[in-house]
């Protein structure tokens, strides 16, 4: 079949090789003729016309050359094959010079699925509850943005909704009456909701999440603490989570917008666990008001720990920030600013200047990570004495994200948070895969509360009858 083909094509191209590819001497030889024929040629009509006849005599003997080949076009294109049909009597060919049999064209194999499809166990809560359109409301008039819409949560439904009998019956099987319960407890199972502030643009572009980004947001909202302050103690909420977007762009990353949303809270709602008494400046008695328990999701303010320091002693009850993955993924998950160590650093910072405070992380899992990486992980969080983790499933928000590599079964995740707690010493771990950092945060923390309290009672006690 090669051979033939190269017969063919020689066939054809050998005329046009001979023509263009002389020597140079004959080159010269015919562009000297040519000139001196034109030249004779515009000197007497009888010369022009001998100058056509010559060229007219050229072209003959090429088509006669062609004529004489054995080979057509058609042999050429059909590779020499059988079928074709050659008739050079009347120096003709037939049409048929395709293959008789038809080809068989073989199927493409099937692409790998990049979006693995979502196992029955998650199922989220429908948005449908009244709690949930009395908050969206008041988002919307105010004009203010939650993690829970922009980030799209598939908990918005359930953290929003408030209370359910799930909670009641949780605290049922923890032995716990009414008459244990105290201020922050008796509010179980309260709704809770995630304040985005500095706006609804990041200037950091991390592969798993859905918030829109640029170089340049939109400046902050001067009056944007009083909005929030107002919201949330019209919500009646005992528990809320203040979290931001990135912004590389301010001077001070927006550490003192951060601080100062964080204090008007805190004085609308008459102070709380960590924040201010009742009293004021001049030793006067405030109305009494519900107390409001105050968590701050903050960035990692680039590691500059003097930002930190001015949110971590703003008067909020738990300072989270998100480690996010383990430390082998982190180049690939998060934005190239951010940092595993950098993000250690600031949680072990946070403890330094604020004993009290509660600090909290989270994990994603499905990115493919292996157990000994999170293991490694969660021994770094202690090492830097982080109170609370909590373990969810990744959820490729779009196909421009990171793909899930794993859906994570809830029974490994009850693993990991009975590992986070009685393993590495974790006083609170909520693990499942549709928990979230923010997810239920005040009802996880209230529980922990009730555990913890019970557990100190009972240790006193046993203490007491020690000492009888």
């Amino acid at each position: 079949m090669a051979t033939q083909i190269h017969h063919y094509g020689r066939a054809f191209l050998a005329p046009l090789l001979q023509s263009s590819c002389r020597q140079p001497r004959q080159q010269r030889l015919i562009s000297s003729t040519t000139t001196a024929t034109a030249a004779a040629a515009s000197s007497s009509p009888a010369a022009a016309m001998e100058v056509k006849v010559q060229k007219f005599s050229r072209l003959q003997s090429l088509k006669s050359e062609l004529q004489q080949e054995d080979a057509s076009l058609h042999d050429f294109v059909g590779g020499g094959d059988d079928n074709i049909n050659i008739n050079n009597n009347n120096n003709s060919t037939s049409t048929n010079y395709l293959p008789q049999q038809p080809i068989k064209r073989k199927k493409a194999p099937p692409r790998s699925a990049k979006i693995l499809p979502k196992p029955s166990w998650l199922k989220a809560v429908p948005a449908t509850s009244a709690k949930y359109h009395e908050l969206r409301s008041t988002v919307r008039s105010l004009g203010l943005a939650t993690v829970c819409e922009e980030a799209k949560c598939p908990n918005i439904g359930d953290c929003w909704g408030g209370a359910s009998s799930t909670t009641t019956a949780d605290s049922n099987n923890n032995s716990i009456n009414g008459e244990e319960l105290d201020e922050f407890e008796q509010h179980y199972g309260t709704a809770t909701a995630t304040i985005m502030i500095m706006g609804d643009t990041c200037t950091r572009g991390c592969s798993f999440c859905a918030v829109k980004t640029s170089r340049k947001p939109p400046p902050l909202d001067a009056e944007e603490p009083n909005k929030v302050a107002e919201a949330v103690t019209s919500w009646g909420l005992d528990y809320v989570v203040l979290t931001s977007v990135d912004r590389d762009d301010l001077v001070d990353q927006g550490a003192g917008h951060f601080r100062k949303v964080v204090q008007r809270l805190k004085e609308l709602s008459g102070g709380g666990a960590g924040g201010s008494d009742n009293d004021n400046d001049n030793g006067e008695k405030k109305d009494k008001k519900k107390a409001i328990i105050v968590e701050a999701l903050t960035p990692d303010f680039c590691g500059d720990l003097d930002l930190v320091t001015q949110v971590a002693t703003s008067g909020l009850d738990v300072y989270a920030h998100n480690i996010e993955t383990v430390e082998r993924l982190t180049p690939r998950v998060r934005d190239r600013r951010a940092g595993y160590q950098q993000s250690l650093n600031v949680l072990g910072h946070v403890k330094q200047v604020n004993p009290n405070v509660l600090t909290k992380t989270s994990i994603m899992l499905g990115l493919g990570e292996t157990d000994e990486e999170i293991r490694t992980t969660m021994q770094q969080l202690r090492e830097n004495d982080v109170d609370v983790v909590t373990f969810g499933q990744y959820l490729q928000p779009s196909r421009r994200h990171l793909p899930v590599k794993e859906y994570v079964t809830p029974e490994k995740f009850e693993e990991w948070r009975v590992e986070a707690e009685e393993r590495f010493g974790f006083k609170y771990c909520a693990s499942g895969p549709l928990v979230r950092s923010s997810y239920k945060a005040g009802e996880f923390f209230l529980k922990n509360m009730v555990r913890e309290r019970k557990r100190e009672r009972e240790e006193a006690a046993a203490s007491a009858a020690a000492v009888v």
